[in-house]
């Protein structure tokens, strides 16, 4: 499947994940800015997807991203965001949201499991009430989006 078809809105991601279920398939959910893609991001993106049969990404949109991290991001819009995940072997559809944490596409897509970085406490994490199954990943030690763009500013 071509990177720019597995970019899915609300509706198409709907019955993506009506099919997925038909099918018996077990549907894991993690999400992001994604902003310079690096290590950190494509370990936890392989070991989200190995928790089950296909992989869900929640994107954070522009502006959520300017909310989120300041005015001088993201680095790379959305849509390039966006492609350059579907593209990733591991990715098997990708939703940019809007606001600033994914609870309502987590609600949309009620995964079997749910990933976030181990830098979140389980209570902490937006929508696991909508998840079967919270599994918290490891953080790469000094892998981070942040510390890239301070590296290549100085």
């Amino acid at each position: 499947m071509k990177a720019k078809n597995k970019i899915l809105g609300p509706r198409a991601l709907k019955k993506f994940l009506e099919e997925a279920r038909r099918q018996g398939r077990k549907i894991v959910f993690t999400n992001g800015c994604f902003d310079i893609l690096h290590a950190g991001h494509v370990s936890v993106l392989e070991f989200s997807r190995s928790k089950g049969d296909l992989l869900v990404v929640g994107l954070n949109s522009d502006a959520s991203v300017r909310r989120l991290k300041g005015p001088t991001r993201p680095v790379n819009s959305q849509q390039d965001r966006a492609l350059v995940l579907a593209g990733l072997e591991s990715v098997s559809a990708v939703s940019i949201f809007e606001q600033d944490t994914p609870y309502e596409l987590i609600k949309l897509v009620r995964p079997d499991v749910l990933v976030k970085g181990g830098d979140y406490k389980t209570g902490e994490i937006v929508g696991r009430e909508f998840a079967k199954k919270v599994v918290r990943f490891p953080l790469l030690k000094g892998r981070s989006t942040t510390n890239i763009i301070k590296k290549v500013s100085k």
